[in-house]
């Protein structure tokens, strides 16, 4: 392959003038097609912590009446004061202003001193009363209205019971709640300071993770810089293609029509002087036929019809004389040796180095792809230092101390607080079996004193079951002055803490004004201000904090890093890029002579050029050659002869006449018809010529001119298609570290260190305090309160339904006299047939 003659002018000077321009701008990469979409594998750890939800239950409606009776109790606002002035100055908090803002806990206390001093002094005061028998003992004298004041306090005994029982009952539920929540929420503490933890260790390792995979554009890179060489050449051969196609065709062409029109150039030379020379001789021997003819036609014995015959021999001339036809001699001077390049060859070795161009520039882009590779396997400075610059890392070893540390020192402190809820639980389980106990002395006083009561027939006398039914109905009245105070006091405690749980903390976590009040500057002291904390440079909104964390929000985004860490600054690869571009222009073929055309074919266009092919008068030879050959037919001049030899009666005129007949013909097979085969070469090879000068040299000037033009556009075309071609490819490339870039900055700003755990830290937290623990706890107190003040009704109806239950002391007297009574008679009550 000729490689000279093509490739280097292309790629060498067109590249030559390439590297002197500016970078250049991609305007059409159709060819390279679209890059690729790189995958990325994620980053950032998956660390979702799983929401605490209290599943809707039967008890529902009961934490409703709770919170609304704490509502009424706590009217006021969150006491913003008082909690700055506890978090900030202690000291500085006044009692009274605790009071004022406990009111309804401070009247509620007031009650319940009045019940613990009240219902046991009143409980000793009837033992000791009962004691001397002077309370509590039976139904003096019958009367009409005892029976339904029987009832009466029968049914609200019942109904007293009843509401006993639905509260010990709600009681026991909601005191095994309480229960069962606070060993779950207490084993949430340590795994949500767990997954907090995991929040700031895992950042280093995603950071590191983000970091290790640039190497997925730069594997992308590597392996399309394997086939740039064999890219980039067949887009050059397809985009010079059509120009050079042609051009090639174009001097195929013109080589074919040249080495035609010589050669009939040539013919026509040749044939002229073969028609001359013919000519000379043919002359001769018309001139001798002529003679002789003319003597014999002459003759008296020949006739008239001789006279006829005579004249045709008289014009036995030559018509076309090929001595008047211009010369050719100049022309074929300048044309002598033309043409003496091989144009097929030539064209078909150009179009074979054309065609090889793809396999060429491969071979000679190894050392730039060789480069390129090595610049492509180095790392920015900036992706090496991502992770360690990183804001985050510097608090990060102590935020992890810090929860690791608060997780360990929070499980003594929740162990102690199961186990004050172990206590609380036992203690409940017991005052609400005493209750329990209570509701059965009720219920069994009631039935076995109405059992009695059916069967007495006489109201005075004793009766048994009567007897134990009020018995049992005294024991549950001694339980209920014997436990009333601890009910009173267990009920108070729990009801103060629960009580203000609910109302200080979860009314106002729910609300917001927690947040609130952690966002107002000054409410929190120093040690305790988030910004200070995470050592920002921006104050941070708690509340905003707890939004965007709760969207999903990454911390970048939550804590405004923007300021404080410069993420372009490390993401910035326009060096690395840079080297990339100085490394890709350093491709520099050598670079030679464009010749699309050999000296030869050069020489031989120029002599086609020079020869004057086109002022050949050729209508001079058509002259000649439309004239015939000879005056006179000699074919049919030697038919008339023999016939005019057998019309003499001569027989040796008519011999002679034979003979020169037989003579004609022969001239004209031997002399005439060589000319006339001459005749027409030469004029196939003048109308050829004719029609073919003309336009041969427009041909000629026009590939003189097409080739001139691509020697001299053709380099800068290379130029542009390289320059193209190069920020195609580096445009491409660049495109995979686009793609990384951009997957950098999303997964570091949106999705590494993502503070949800944070936010369904807080909620989860808000959920087991308020929800789980706080809603049963406050529920439990509720009805045991419920069961306490319900046993003051209970002891006064039972005390007052176990009269009723014993002998009356007297039976009912009339108020008539007894001489009434004497002479009374008896009703008929019944008549025996």
């Amino acid at each position: 392959m000729r490689a000279p003659g093509l490739l280097a002018p292309l790629l060498g000077l067109g590249l030559g003038l390439a590297l002197s321009l500016p970078p250049p701008v991609a305007t059409d990469c159709t060819s390279l097609g679209p890059s690729e979409r790189l995958a990325f594998s994620p980053a950032a750890r998956t660390r979702w912590l799983a929401p605490q939800v209290r599943a809707p239950g039967p008890l529902d409606p009961l934490y409703g009446m709770v919170r609304r009776f704490l509502s009424v109790v706590q009217l006021n606002p969150f006491p913003s004061e008082l909690v700055r002035a506890l978090l900030n100055e202690p000291s500085s908090l006044k009692v009274d202003e605790v009071v004022r803002y406990e009111a309804g806990y401070v009247v509620c206390a007031v009650t319940a001193g009045l019940y613990l001093v009240a219902v046991p002094t009143t409980g000793l005061c009837f033992c000791c009363c009962r004691c001397r028998r002077r309370c509590g003992g039976r139904v003096k004298t019958e009367h009409k209205a005892m029976a339904c004041e029987r009832g009466t306090l029968m049914a609200f005994l019942l109904l007293t019971t009843i509401m006993l029982l639905a509260g010990v009952v709600c009681a026991f539920v909601t005191n095994q709640r309480t229960h069962e929540q606070m060993g779950p929420s207490v084993e949430a503490v340590p795994e949500t300071l767990r997954s907090l933890r995991g929040l700031v260790s895992d950042v280093p390792g995603e950071l590191e993770a983000v970091a290790k995979q640039f190497s997925v554009p730069q594997e992308q890179v590597l392996k399309e810089l394997d086939g740039m060489g064999e890219s980039i050449g067949p887009t050059i051969h397809s985009q010079l293609r059509s120009t050079m196609y042609s051009v090639l065709a174009s001097v195929h062409s013109l080589g074919q029509t040249l080495q035609v029109s010589t050669d009939q150039l040539r013919a026509l030379n040749s044939t002229s002087v073969a028609l001359r020379e013919g000519q000379q001789q043919l002359v001769l021997a018309l001139e001798k036929h002529r003679d002789r003819l003319l003597a014999l036609l002459q003759q008296p014995g020949c006739g008239k019809d001789c006279t006829d015959t005579q004249d045709r021999a008289q014009a036995l001339e030559l018509a076309a004389d090929f001595t008047q036809v211009p010369p050719v001699d100049n022309v074929l001077h300048h044309l002598k040796g033309v043409p003496e390049a091989n144009f097929s060859n030539m064209v078909q070795e150009e179009n074979t180095t054309f065609n090889s161009l793809p396999f060429l520039v491969a071979m000679q882009m190894e050392l730039v792809i060789k480069d390129l590779k090595e610049a492509v396997a180095q790392k920015p400075e900036g992706m090496g230092t991502l992770a360690e610059a990183f804001p985050e890392l510097e608090a990060a070893p102590r935020w992890s101390r810090a929860l690791e540390e608060l997780e360990e020192n929070s499980r003594p402190y929740l162990q102690e607080v199961q186990r004050y809820e172990t206590y609380r639980w036992t203690v409940g389980c017991v005052l609400c079996c005493v209750v329990l106990l209570v509701v059965a002395c009720n219920l069994l006083g009631l039935s076995l004193g109405i059992w009695g009561l059916s069967a007495r027939e006489d109201p005075s006398q004793p009766e048994a079951k009567g007897g134990a039914g009020a018995r049992f109905l005294m024991v549950g009245v001694g339980f209920s002055f014997l436990f009333a105070a601890p009910l009173i006091l267990l009920v108070f405690l729990t009801f103060l803490v629960g009580g203000n749980v609910q109302t200080l903390v979860c009314r106002s976590w729910e609300s917001g004004e927690l947040y609130q009040f952690a966002d107002t500057p000054g409410n929190l002291p120093p040690s305790l201000n988030l910004s200070h904390l995470l050592g920002l440079r921006k104050n941070v909104s708690v509340l905003l904090t707890y939004q965007q964390c709760r969207e999903g929000a990454a911390l970048w985004k939550v804590l405004q890093l923007d300021d404080s860490y410069n993420l372009e600054k490390y993401l910035d690869i326009s060096q690395y890029t840079h080297s990339l571009q100085q490394n890709l222009q350093n491709f520099k073929p050598n670079v030679q002579n464009l010749e699309l055309l050999s000296p030869e074919a050069h020489r031989d266009l120029e002599a086609l050029q020079n020869s004057g092919l086109e002022k050949v008068h050729y209508q001079a030879f058509l002259v000649q050659i439309q004239r015939p050959v000879v005056n006179t037919d000699l074919e049919q001049l030697a038919q008339e002869l023999e016939g005019l030899a057998q019309a003499q009666g001569n027989s040796s005129l008519g011999q002679q006449l034979r003979m020169e007949a037989h003579g004609l013909r022969d001239l004209y097979r031997e002399k005439v018809v060589p000319q006339q085969n001459l005749v027409a070469e030469l004029n196939l090879s003048v109308r050829a010529l004719e029609s073919a000068a003309p336009r041969l040299q427009v041909a000629t000037a026009g590939v003189l001119s097409q080739v001139a033009d691509l020697e001299r556009e053709l380099p800068a075309r290379a130029a542009r298609i390289l320059m193209n071609e190069s920020a195609c490819f580096l445009s491409r490339e660049l495109s995979y570290f686009s793609q990384y870039l951009a997957w950098v900055r999303e997964e570091v700003t949106q999705r590494i260190a993502t503070c949800q755990p944070l936010s369904t830290a807080l909620d989860n937290g808000r959920v087991i305090l308020c929800d789980m623990v706080a809603d049963p706890w406050n529920a439990f107190w509720f009805c045991l309160a419920w069961c306490t003040f319900f046993l003051i009704p209970s002891i006064i109806f039972a005390v007052k339904t176990s009269k009723y239950f014993r002998p009356i002391r007297k039976r009912l007297s009339s108020t008539s006299s007894e001489e009434t009574q004497l002479f009374h008679i008896p009703r008929v009550t019944s008549l025996k047939l």
